[in-house]
């Protein structure tokens, strides 16, 4: 019986790669997403993330039809940027509502049958920025920074029924994400320009980043392995900076964002 997965955010950028990766090895795919863009070998859903009734419908009726539920990917999100003093409520709820609280949501809905049936893995896609918190984007990298904690706790709470759960981290890619970002300069003359020069030194980056379709190939590779760690950075020098973040004196460590990111 083949193995059933469900991947958020399935119809661009990594979510996309992360459904036909692992369309590819075998396994029935459902991806939820808004927006139905065709993909071969990949089902879709049309489910937003944020709503909970959808989602549980959506998921019990993958429930019926295969009586197993293998995998969920969590790759909806998208980013605002901005200076934190003159992002609205708002906006800030929305970004947490899609990214925080849509992981929540989905995850809540698969895992009693996960834990009922036993098994199952669940693959939450945070970002180096949660590690690494970027000024004038501040509300996504708490977004993300949430994604890493709750997925560490909650690999912890389902451990004995045979779930697995872990977040991973990407930094820049090179896809739709950067172009779709919500971008506000208000302030920026308030600020001397730091607000648009902070958000053209992370584009410049992310234009310049790994193809979508190689951090997909690695997400559905964490998703298939038998036994998985709580995070994971993709790339030698994600993890690097990572692993230099938690060492650093924190003055120190932020001082170097500041002068990257903020100046």
């Amino acid at each position: 019986m083949e193995a059933v997965a469900i991947v958020t955010g399935g119809s661009s950028g990594i979510g996309r790669a992360v459904a036909e990766s692992l369309a590819q090895k075998g396994l029935t795919v459902y991806e939820f997403s808004r927006r139905q863009i065709p993909d071969p070998g990949v089902i879709h859903m049309g489910v937003d993330v944020t709503d909970e009734a959808a989602v549980d419908a959506a998921v019990e009726q993958i429930r019926k039809n295969h009586q197993r539920i293998d995998i969920l990917v969590n790759c909806a999100g998208f980013g605002i940027s901005g200076a934190v003093e003159f992002t609205t409520l708002e906006d800030a709820r929305r970004q947490l509502d899609v990214n925080f609280f849509g992981t929540v949501i989905c995850t809540r809905a698969v895992l009693k049958i996960m834990r009922e049936q036993g098994h199952g893995r669940i693959v939450c896609v945070s970002s180096v920025a949660g590690a690494i918190p970027i000024p004038f984007q501040t509300f996504y990298s708490v977004s993300k920074s949430a994604i890493s904690t709750y997925a560490t706790a909650l690999a912890n709470e389902v451990r004995p029924y045979g779930v697995t759960v872990c977040a991973v981290m990407p930094g820049d890619i090179a896809s739709g994400f950067t172009d779709a970002r919500d971008k506000s300069c208000e302030g920026d003359d308030l600020y001397g320009g730091r607000i648009s020069r902070s958000v053209q030194v992370m584009e410049k980056d992310e234009r310049g980043g790994m193809s979508p379709a190689q951090a997909g190939a690695y997400i559905a590779g964490i998703a298939l392995k038998k036994k998985v760690k709580p995070l994971y950075a993709i790339g030698f020098t994600y993890k690097l900076f990572c692993v230099i973040m938690r060492l650093l004196p924190s003055g120190f460590s932020n001082y170097l964002l500041y002068q990257i990111y903020a100046k």
